[in-house]
């Protein structure tokens, strides 16, 4: 399934989020993003969203656009945050000041070494931790990004691509 297949899935109550999907997967959607960085935090973004259909859909979309080190780094980072996100909104939410002084004692390599570039990890990382709602995740991510003198116009369209893919998850299951 393609992409305007996928669209043409979704109910007519989801219309602007068919509008959005077209426009986020392009530069002209995403600014300040390269087409490469879109389809990385695209298929991350479908494998944070857990909906086999759009991560068909996306893995038909990008095609041999990625290489199988990119395709390892997105996977990567949606299962890493997945586990960071659960931990570390615990750690946010329970307002215990004694549970961020305890050592996380969680391996977590592949942020040291994803196989891709630093910043472009952090905006997988970024867009994956904004669908699964850790904000101390989401703190902590910007805060590398912005550090690295990515531009918050490139970050708000990772965020932006992750929104409209995990809409795009609930109207496909809706």
């Amino acid at each position: 399934m393609n992409i305007d297949q996928l669209i043409n899935q979704l109910p007519d109550y989801a219309k602007d989020i068919k509008l959005n999907l077209s426009n986020v997967l392009t530069v002209e959607g995403a600014p300040d993003l390269s087409q490469k960085q879109i389809y990385i935090i695209a298929m991350a973004s479908a494998y944070a969203t857990k909906n086999t259909t759009l991560m068909e859909a996306i893995r038909e979309e990008v095609g041999d656009q990625l290489a199988e080190n990119e395709i390892h780094a997105a996977k990567g980072a949606a299962v890493i945050m997945a586990m960071n996100n659960i931990y570390y909104r615990f750690i946010h939410l329970v307002n215990d000041p004694s549970f961020t002084r305890m050592p996380a004692k969680l391996r977590m390599n592949i942020i040291g070494n994803p196989g891709i570039s630093k910043t472009d990890f952090e905006l997988i990382c970024l867009a994956v931790s904004a669908i699964n709602g850790c904000g101390m995740c989401i703190e902590s991510h910007t805060h590398e990004l912005v550090k690295a003198n990515i531009s918050k116009l490139a970050i708000q369209s990772a965020v932006r691509i992750a929104a409209v893919l995990n809409a795009v998850a609930t109207g496909l299951s809706a």
